[in-house]
């Protein structure tokens, strides 16, 4: 059974059995959390079964982004804060007001994460996303500097912030992510970009390369890399 809830600001999708963990995760600009969880959903792993059947006890939370007036085409489209181009996700109109958006969205992902860290605790709840969605999520957890059971990172860069800083201590939250070598999308140099900065942060970080040409995820390895790891931190 699928929920919605807040305001519609989630789509959430409840454990078929006793609630053990949460993984909140962000959809790409020009995408929704219907259409990804749909898709993230039709993913399976090398045994055949899909993700809700390997976690049942899951809480799976798709936040869902604004409509946000796209420069230069005049026009509105699902994402977290505009930017001019997935060729250089860097490259922006006005850094300000990216800047703005960005906290703006980072600002509801946080309290989505303070009601689900509540319902189940930290050491219980991921975040993570795709594109342009992980860099949204990676930006709050290192804005927030709050220490989760996890983070699950697809097919994106290390966003450029003022407000991104050395922490005094590196964060605890363990790190997964992946990349496709010929994403055409999002090129991997900003994939292996956004590695090195994390680890740079002092975080430890699982990287995952994989053969594809898609800006999606791979199957089933990539799904069997994801299951791993949730797996290996859901015990921990």
């Amino acid at each position: 059974m699928e929920m919605e809830n807040d305001d519609n600001k989630v789509k959430v999708i409840p454990p078929t059995t006793a609630h053990t963990h949460t993984v909140i995760l962000l959809h790409g600009r020009e995408d929704t959390a219907e259409q990804f969880s749909s898709d993230f959903f039709e993913s399976q792993a090398s045994d055949k079964r899909f993700l809700p059947e390997i976690f049942p006890g899951v809480k799976w939370v798709f936040p869902k982004a604004r409509m946000i007036r796209r420069a230069p085409f005049d026009l509105d489209e699902s994402q977290w804060f505009d930017m001019h181009s997935t060729d250089n996700p860097h490259s922006r109109h006005q850094d300000n007001k990216n800047d703005e958006q960005l906290d703006e969205a980072a600002t509801i992902i946080t309290q989505i994460v303070q009601r689900e860290t509540a319902i189940i605790g930290t050491s219980k709840t991921f975040l993570g996303g795709i594109s342009q969605g992980c860099a949204t999520a990676i930006y709050v957890l290192l804005r927030d500097d709050q220490s989760l059971a996890g983070f699950i990172g697809m097919s994106s860069w290390f966003p450029r912030h003022q407000r991104i800083l050395d922490p005094k201590e590196p964060l605890e939250t363990p790190v997964y992510l992946s990349h496709n070598h010929d994403d055409p999308t999002i090129s991997i140099p900003f994939g292996e970009a956004l590695r090195d900065g994390l680890v740079g942060l002092g975080m430890v970080v699982e990287w995952h390369v994989y053969g594809d040409d898609i800006h999606w995820i791979n199957e089933p390895k990539g799904i069997d890399d994801m299951v791993a790891f949730l797996q290996r931190y859901m015990r921990s």
